[in-house]
């Protein structure tokens, strides 16, 4: 298929405790499983497009330590292209500390690491792999700066892009003017709008409001519920798939890189939607962020049954 797909983002190791609930401050709860598992958002949504059938070139930052190399290791095992994977000797690797619930629901601490030095001049020199790319995927855990670079350089190069802006932040409207798709969650969604989203209706005047600050098309994920499209002539929501959700840890960027490998393959926008919801179905069903990922295949046959 060889849809090129180009990430920008951030590398991080997830250290994962599996428990009843999540503690409270104060409080310490014995008895948890604990894995380690790859994730960071950035290497999390090159996995996915990876496995989705894209050909993925990774822009990231990673320490000289033992979690940078396994990272790495992953990465070229999921064949994706590291040659603007830096290993950065003043920072360790990032990590990130996972709760999840017996209901698979989360909670999440992030200590950044080489990823906080992920910076503009990184950017400008992968600019052949982002300029060469069908489809450029960022997201929030890197510097904002760094972001903005990215997104400039493809919207000179006519690359389509998608911003995930997550973890929630405010963004200047000069970034949101330069972005194609952006992909906000309900809270995301209100952080950049102000606007609560409690309905289907809500989401569609909160896409409307994203789009009048010149997003060419937003997709509000609604967890379950599916995604409300608004841009490309659609403004729906196009509903999710229900399945019994283990850990929902990495479901948004199974979502985002599944999208971007369709978008590249020319499916159209809501067609698009309805294969990345497929993925991030899939993906709730299994436990860790990147061994969460399908492979096209699984993609496929999950659509086939659903059909």
């Amino acid at each position: 298929m060889g849809s090129k797909i180009a990430v920008v983002g951030s590398s991080n190791t997830d250290m994962i405790i599996k428990m009843e609930r999540i503690p409270k401050p104060g409080e310490t709860i014995l008895g948890g499983e604990f894995t380690t598992a790859p994730g960071g958002k950035g290497a999390n949504q090159a996995v996915a497009a990876a496995r989705a059938g894209g050909a993925v070139r990774l822009v990231a930052r990673v320490g000289t330590d033992m979690f940078g190399n396994q990272a790495v290791e992953g990465f070229v095992g999921d064949n994706i292209d590291v040659s603007h994977v830096l290993r950065d000797r003043g920072e360790p690797s990032g990590v990130a500390l996972i709760f999840v619930d017996h209901q698979g629901e989360n909670s999440i601490a992030v200590a950044s690491g080489a990823n906080g030095r992920l910076s503009p001049a990184d950017v400008q020199a992968a600019t052949g792999a982002i300029a060469e790319a069908d489809v450029l995927i960022m997201q929030l855990e890197t510097p904002l700066d760094t972001v903005s670079e990215a997104a400039a350089i493809a919207a000179r190069a006519g690359v389509r892009s998608i911003l995930n802006p997550a973890p929630a932040q405010a963004l200047d409207d000069e970034l949101l003017r330069r972005i194609s798709i952006l992909t906000p969650n309900e809270s995301e969604a209100e952080l950049l709008t102000g606007l609560a989203i409690n309905t289907d209706a809500d989401a569609a005047e909160a896409a409307n409001a994203l789009s009048q600050k010149g997003v060419g098309v937003v997709l509000i994920t609604l967890g379950a519920r599916g995604v409300f499209v608004h841009g490309d002539g659609v403004h729906d929501l196009v509903p999710g798939f229900e399945v019994e959700a283990v850990d929902t840890t990495a479901a948004g960027d199974v979502f985002n890189g599944a999208l971007a490998v369709a978008l590249a393959e020319g499916t159209p926008l809501g067609e698009a939607v309805h294969f990345a919801n497929a993925a991030a179905a899939i993906s709730v069903t299994r436990l860790g962020a990147q061994p969460s990922a399908p492979s096209r295949q699984e993609i496929d046959a999950f659509l086939r049954e659903r059909s």
